[in-house]
C-alpha cells in the first residue's frame, strides 16, 4: 500500500537498544546484561535473515510447523529459542533443532525431552505468575518442587524462569508479576542445584520490556516492534 514505510530491522533495533540502555540506566544495570530474543514466528525467512544481518543472534519461534524450514533457510551465528508451548508428541521434531526452550512446565514434557534430546538442553521453566486460566505454566507455589524433581534428568539444564505478564495498561500489575518471578528465581538459585543454576529471567515483550528490564529481565522477547507482524 502506498504511503506506508516499513523500517528496516536495523533501524528498529537501534530504537529498541536506546530504550534498553535507558531502562538499564534507571536501575543501575549494564545494557549488555539484557539479551534480545527476536520473535520471528510471524515473519518471512527473508525478514528473519534481515534480523540476523542486523546483528541479532537470538531468534524465537513458537510453532514446530515450518520451524525446521526456517532454520535451514537462515544463515549466520544464530541461537534458536523455542518460546511457545510444546506438545510432548512434537518434542522429537524440535528438541534437537533448538538451543533454548522457554516453556518447560510439566513432567510429561521433561520426560520426553530426556528421551529425545541428543545433548543437554538449556531450559526456562514457564511460570504462570498471573494465575490466568488461559496461560500455560507452573504455579509459583509448585515451581521449586518441580525443579527438585528434575535432578535426575541429565538432558535438562534449568537456566532460569519465564513468564508473561497480563495484557493490561496497569503498570503496577505488570511490575508485580515480574517482581514475583525475580524473587522466585532468586530462591531457586540460592539452592545451588547443579542441574538448575537458574540465573536467568525471560520476561518482557514489545509492550512491557522496559518494566521487565527494571525488574531484572536478562532475556526479553521482542516481536512486532522489532521485526514486524
Amino acid at each position: 500500500m502506498e504511503g506506508i514505510i516499513t523500517l528496516k530491522v536495523s533501524e528498529k533495533l537501534n530504537l529498541i537498544n536506546k530504550e534498553i540502555f535507558t531502562a538499564c540506566e534507571r536501575v543501575g544495570r549494564q545494557a549488555d546484561s539484557v539479551k534480545i530474543v527476536a520473535v520471528t514466528k510471524y515473519v518471512s525467512n527473508e525478514r528473519t535473515q534481515e534480523a540476523v544481518d542486523a546483528g541479532l543472534i537470538h531468534l524465537g519461534e513458537n510453532r514446530p510447523e515450518g520451524f525446521k524450514e526456517k532454520r535451514d533457510a537462515v544463515s549466520g551465528n544464530v541461537k534458536w529459542h523455542f518460546i511457545g508451548s510444546l506438545q510432548s508428541r512434537k518434542v522429537k521434531n524440535v528438541i534437537n533443532e533448538i538451543d533454548v526452550l522457554h516453556s518447560l512446565d510439566r513432567m510429561s514434557l521433561a520426560k520426553e525431552i530426556q528421551k529425545r534430546a541428543d545433548q543437554k538442553i538449556d531450559c526456562f521453566l514457564q511460570v504462570n505468575v498471573s494465575g490466568e486460566e488461559q496461560k500455560h505454566g507452573l504455579s509459583p507455589e509448585n515451581a521449586a518442587q518441580f525443579v527438585e524433581e528434575l535432578a535426575n534428568y541429565d538432558k535438562i539444564n534449568v537456566i532460569g524462569l519465564m513468564t508473561m505478564a497480563p495484557l493490561t495498561e496497569d503498570e503496577e500489575v505488570i511490575r508485580s508479576c515480574f517482581k514475583q518471578l525475580a524473587v522466585l528465581r532468586d530462591s531457586i538459585a540460592a539452592k545451588n542445584l547443579q542441574h538448575a543454576p537458574c540465573t536467568e529471567l525471560s520476561m518482557g515483550m514489545s509492550n512491557d520490556f522496559t518494566i521487565a528490564i527494571e525488574e531484572g529481565a536478562t532475556y526479553i522477547r521482542i516481536g512486532s516492534s522489532l521485526v514486524g507482524e
